[in-house]
């Protein structure tokens, strides 16, 4: 069974950012090719879950990963992190192989 875990940090934020832009708190991680390792994982907020979308719920927000994305971030969980060199969503991903420094890419 597929599974991808969104931290009680990460929903408060995406909650805050849905309101600010009134849409429904959904949160679309997907995965394109790029970034300095060979894939970047990319945040959008959704309008609506797609047909085929594996969805988890935290604190009444929703992440939504798409079937193919989810071949390369299964078990993984997306994480809001506030630290001195700003703020950003993480994800932690067991099928990474390596990363970068910013943390925004990956290779398997």
């Amino acid at each position: 069974m597929h599974k991808v875990d969104l931290t009680e940090s990460a929903a408060a934020r995406v909650a805050i950012i849905a309101q600010k832009q009134n849409k429904p708190a959904i949160l679309r991680l997907s995965v394109e090719g790029g970034g300095c390792s060979g894939f970047q994982y990319r945040f959008d907020l959704a309008d609506a879950v797609d047909a085929g979308d594996l969805v988890t719920e935290t604190a009444g927000v929703r992440l939504v990963v798409d079937p193919v994305s989810l071949d390369l971030v299964d078990g993984a969980a997306v994480d809001y992190v506030e630290s001195l060199g700003g703020a950003a969503f993480r994800v932690t991903n067991p099928n990474a192989a390596s990363g970068c420094g910013c943390g925004a890419s990956f290779s398997v």
